[in-house]
């Protein structure tokens, strides 16, 4: 039985592990959505500045959490597994729960004890994001400890208990968060309406009493994200408790001598640090823009308010105007969009994930064919993906953002992720280069990408968004700059560490004239349709004939080859199918 266990968890080859991945994302991005649409509803943009902000904090101590140290736990567990090392993988378990226990509370006490200062440096208005940031400080906690497991898991390719924490998660923060959020609206609104006071405070009208519940409603809609990551750590603990790791008592006797306690701590944390470092590109360029978005934007509105004003007239509610919060509004239309630009790097993060045992393995062997092959196969995929979805987010970004968040600044929020859908492409290719570069052992050229990325970023951010006729996009166009330069050096170092030659061109020639003949011809046609019939409906429509057309073009231009194929589940079957009709070559 536990002979026939570790099969199956080598039978998931690195394209079988990423679409189990990528199914649980598309599961949690549903959820997801059906979570942050009704969100942004109800907390309004304001709302959503005090939502944006508190996760700021959160997500670089998070990617420490669930990318740096989990990645390492993946490679050395895999390193070890090809090299029959069985009893350094069950050590490797025992010593990064004592080396999570120590991080999960570092990462409560920054988020808790750093809430305050914090707040008062990043928000025009910091007691009102206090309290989003105090709910969702546990959560860093449990980040960590789900991370033993998550890591634990991928590096013996099993994705299964990835996939499904991922999902409960997810569920957890819908359940429980918009409940929250609705909840305590709703009853400042009821309190209102029964005595014109919100928290017995006096109210000037039902638009001010609602703008009172909002830092309260962030709160509770961030403590269902506190909750799912509790529950999902209780499913993994039970999971590995029943189901095992594979790991046999025969292949333990077989295994050699595990390296001492204290030097595979050493390994850890020393290949850790910079892989972690190497996996905040994403979170850091948030950071980036929650440091310095609202501030340049209350620059903005104290020097020369009036060419911003014009430019949102109708856009900006005239009670954020009254109140002063035009930078959590500006804040929270630039959250808003980030949430749809997100989509595309976390797609693919799951190609990094689960490329990081295959190309270690290869890397061990020494095989560089293999690791040539690995190579082309994450990029060709990632390729797949990130084109056509980064492309259909910059054409559709109006509609799109129309759709999802009508009166809550779809114009802001539209022109952002106009330039974010063009990042996206070059942020979600990034995310699995940097993965292979760390598979390889140069785990420290990531860090060393990402500060140059960031040095960009944060020059861009600082000057742009200060000018008043730019303001809000100046972080996208930052966001921009960053991401291509993170992938053009990232892709450069990569080859030249592997000592392989990549053609780029093939790669990303197809999905980009597939985009092309499909995308703009949809877009056309949504434009018409919207004369005649809903602009949403039209939306949805034109979006579904836009994926319809580019998997036909992709399949004609035969982008995938036969061994990609091969890699998916059931690939035999898939494959004899598609070479029936001549469409993999």
């Amino acid at each position: 039985m536990e002979q026939k266990r570790r099969t199956e968890v080598r039978r998931q080859s690195f394209l079988h592990g990423a679409f189990i991945l990528i199914a649980a994302i598309i599961i949690e991005k549903i959820i997801g959505a059906l979570f942050k649409i009704p969100l942004a509803w109800i907390l309004t943009p304001v709302g959503m500045g005090y939502f944006t902000t508190a996760f700021s904090l959160y997500s670089p101590l998070f990617s420490l959490s669930t990318a740096g140290f989990p990645i390492t736990i993946s490679r050395l567990v895999s390193e070890n597994y090809v090299r029959g090392r069985f009893r350094d993988i069950r050590q490797i378990h025992r010593v990064s729960i004592r080396i999570f226990l120590f991080l999960g509370l570092l990462s409560f006490s920054i988020m808790f004890f750093g809430a305050r200062p914090y707040a008062n440096y990043t928000s025009s208005h910091p007691e009102n994001a206090l309290a989003a940031i105090y709910a969702l400080a546990p959560a860093a906690f449990f980040a960590s400890m789900l991370s033993i497991y998550r890591g634990y898991y991928e590096g013996l390719r099993n994705m299964y208990p990835t996939a499904i924490s991922e999902v409960i998660e997810a569920l957890c923060k819908l359940l429980f968060g918009l409940t929250a959020a609705y909840v305590i609206v709703n009853s400042g609104l009821k309190e209102y309406a029964a005595g014109g006071t919100v928290y017995g405070i006096k109210m000037q009208s039902a638009e001010y009493a609602k703008m009172a519940t909002l830092p309260y409603a962030a709160a509770g809609a961030i403590f269902g994200v506190t909750l799912g990551g509790f529950i999902a750590f209780i499913f993994l603990l039970i999971y590995h408790k029943k189901n095992g790791d594979g790991i046999s008592d025969e292949m333990l006797r077989l295994s050699p001598r595990p390296m001492p306690r204290r030097a595979t701590t050493a390994r850890l944390v020393r290949t850790a640090i910079p892989i972690a470092l190497g996996s905040l590109a994403v979170n850091m360029s948030t950071l980036v823009d929650s440091t310095f978005l609202q501030g340049r934007i209350g620059d903005v509105m104290a020097s020369d308010p009036g060419v911003l004003l014009n430019m949102y007239k109708g856009v900006i509610s005239e009670s954020a105007i009254k109140m002063n919060l035009v930078p959590a509004f500006m804040y929270g239309c630039y959250g808003n969009a980030i949430t749809l630009f997100m989509f595309v790097p976390a797609m693919t993060q799951a190609f990094g994930v689960s490329a990081l045992p295959n190309v270690t393995e290869a890397w061990t062997e020494g095989n560089h064919k293999k690791i040539k092959r690995s190579i082309e196969s994450v990029l060709r995929i990632v390729g797949m993906i990130t084109v056509p979805a980064g492309a259909g987010l910059a054409v559709f970004a109006m509609p799109i953002a129309s759709m999802m968040y009508e009166n809550n600044g779809p114009e802001i929020i539209g022109k952002v992720l106009s330039v974010l859908g063009i990042a996206a492409i070059f942020s979600a290719t990034s995310t699995p280069v940097n993965s292979m570069l760390q598979a390889i052992g140069r785990v420290d050229l990531p860090v060393k990408i990402l500060a140059i990325g960031l040095a960009v970023k944060v020059v861009l951010n600082y000057t742009l968004v200060g000018i008043p006729e730019i303001n809000v996009m100046g972080a996208s166009y930052g966001t921009l700059a960053c991401y291509v330069i993170i992938m053009v050096l990232a892709l450069y170092k990569l080859c030249r560490e592997a000592k392989v030659k990549i053609n780029f061109v093939p790669i990303f020639l197809k999905p980009l004239l597939a985009s092309a003949l499909s995308i703009g011809p949809a877009y056309f046609l949504r434009q018409t349709a919207a004369q005649f019939i809903s602009g949403k409906i039209a939306t949805c429509a034109a979006i579904l004939i836009a994926v319809a057309l580019y998997i036909f073009f992709m399949l004609k231009f035969k982008a995938l080859n036969r061994r990609d194929v091969q890699m998916l589940p059931h690939g035999e079957k898939i494959a004899k199918i598609l070479e029936k009709h001549n469409w993999i070559s």
